[in-house]
């Protein structure tokens, strides 16, 4: 084939750079003994350190992990890793102690019923998430999604992880060189080498000479060597509705060895921004995000050492030095531009808050390995449908962590006030609003398959901040009919909770469980 696609750079490593690698070599690869159709080769700087906190994921990694051909038990047992099954909001209401849950387990027969109208009819409702989930339940009492019996990457309850992502990183590079056939070569990049059509011919290391390529993956992080600063590519910030843009981030021990690990990111609104605080087996990764342009350093310093003294004590407090990490919230304007595709920190970043940072890197990657051009005339057609997924992505992405702001009835600060006004919130996303007080988001609002949140997911959001949907009044045989059958999945949602609490081990007794043992292979 002519200009065919034979050799593949990635530039950089990280979870970006080696996810992205892992993916793209497990899909074309035939078997151990076959030649790839092409040569995938990463270039990693050994003066460059990985951000390296701790990092929450989708459920969405398990089948990305499988993919690759990564077993579970030796991901959790060398990555510190640990079952996340959702996010416990705290404060982020009213700022008095409230609290909400986003689990990942979608409300009791989503597909057939929306639960929300009839739970708006109770007199005595429970929270909503408790009311249409057994997995809030776990939540407190930190269990985990599934037994030491169930099968790798199966679960009881769906569930991601929480993970170190320094080790992260080395367990793939270790998968990708030893069992996949990616190329790493350690060198810092010094120079990037433009061919006549434009395109990215090369780049010139500083060990390791010139180095060509067909394609050229960017994940240089903040940088962004190649589509940014050698292309030029615009970047697009998004402050204008996401105001944080720096982070405090902190490795706090546990107070005691066998301490219960969170089966759930924790974050805990705070004058001008939130605490995030995830659980690992040996540490606790926490930090505040915060917007620099409604707090000081040392005032949000002095909120995050407060957290950790209230939540694992003064010796505790005394030994963090937390690490300052500013970003600038946005993505570029384009993200495939010739032969160069940015994946990670190089094509965009905005707060953490839904764990989403991970998630566009799957998603990245996996496009990628499934329309992966075979020339150089197809790759325009495929950069040009990557260019408008990715937007779309990302334009979701600004829109339900507004919305996390927009619902706020915080009046403490300028923060939470600012957060609110008309001119910080996405048109569309105040064109939903509006709707949805009269009709509340389900199946309809799915604007395509692969919508980036899921329709339960602003149920949970909504109903969890005090949002309410207008009821509609009629009262048809159809309604009654769909009312009563509500009411039985309210109960068998409770009797479903109560046995999941008998039933399943915490967390760190199966983590350790998986350590001594392992899970079953599928």
């Amino acid at each position: 084939m002519k200009d065919r696609i034979s050799r593949i750079v990635i530039v950089g490593g990280g979870s970006a750079g080696w996810l992205s690698a892992g993916v793209i070599a497990a899909e074309h690869r035939i078997d151990s003994q076959a030649q790839q159709p092409f040569e995938l080769l990463l270039i990693e700087s050994p003066d460059v350190p990985t951000i390296g906190v701790g990092e929450g994921t989708w459920p969405s990694m398990r089948a990305t992990l499988q993919r690759i051909g990564l077993s579970e038990t030796d991901f959790l047992r060398e990555c510190d890793a640990s079952f996340k099954q959702g996010t416990c909001f705290r404060n982020w209401h009213t700022g008095n102690g409230d609290t909400y849950s986003h689990p990942f387990t979608v409300p009791t027969d989503y597909a057939d019923t929306n639960l929300v109208p009839h739970w708006l009819g109770l007199s005595d409702a429970p929270r909503f998430a408790d009311a249409v989930t057994p997995q809030t339940a776990l939540f407190a009492d930190g269990l985990a999604p599934k037994q030491i019996t169930t099968p790798e990457y199966a679960f009881v309850v769906n569930y991601a992880y929480h993970l170190d992502a320094g080790k992260f990183a080395e367990l793939l590079r270790q998968h990708c060189t030893e069992q996949l056939g990616v190329k790493h070569v350690k060198a810092n990049v010094s120079q990037i080498n433009a061919a006549e059509n434009g395109d990215i011919q090369s780049v010139t290391t500083d060990s390791a000479g010139e180095i060509a390529g067909d394609l050229f993956i960017d994940c240089t992080g903040t940088k962004s060597l190649l589509l940014g600063e050698h292309f030029k590519i615009p970047f697009q910030s998004c402050q204008e509705y996401l105001f944080n843009d720096t982070a405090l981030a902190a490795q706090v021990p546990y107070t005691e060895e066998d301490q219960a690990i969170q089966s759930c990111t924790v974050s805990t609104a705070q004058t001008a921004g939130w605490i995030w605080d995830i659980g690992l087996p040996t540490r606790r990764g926490t930090g505040l995000v915060y917007s620099g342009a409604h707090i000081s350093e040392d005032e949000a310093a002095a909120q995050l050492l407060t957290y950790i003294k209230e939540t694992a004590g003064d010796k505790a407090a005394a030994s963090v030095v937390p690490r300052k990490i500013q970003y600038q919230p946005g993505h570029r304007q384009e993200f495939w531009h010739r032969n160069c595709v940015a994946i990670g920190m190089s094509s965009g970043f905005v707060e953490p808050l839904e764990a989403s940072a991970l998630v566009m890197i799957e998603l990245a990657a996996g496009m990628i390995a499934d329309q992966l051009p075979p020339t150089r005339d197809v790759m325009d057609i495929v950069a040009r449908r990557y260019n408008r997924k990715f937007r779309r992505h990302w334009n979701q992405i600004i829109e339900f962590l507004k919305l996390h702001y927009v619902l706020s009835a915080r009046d403490d600060s300028l923060y939470w006030q600012d957060n609110r006004a008309a001119t910080s919130i996405p048109e569309k996303l105040s064109e939903k609003l509006l709707l949805w007080r009269y009709r509340s988001p389900w199946h309809p609002d799915a604007e395509a398959v692969d919508d980036l949140f899921p329709t339960a997911s602003y149920q949970y959001i909504l109903y969890g901040m005090g949002f309410r949907t207008v009821p509609r009044h009629t009262r048809s045989h159809r309604q009654v009919q769909r009312q009563h059958q509500a009411s039985e999945l309210f109960q068998k949602n409770a009797i479903r909770a109560t046995q999941l609490q008998q039933a399943l081990p915490g967390n760190r007794e199966l983590l350790n469980k998986v350590r001594e043992f392992g899970f079953q292979k599928l």
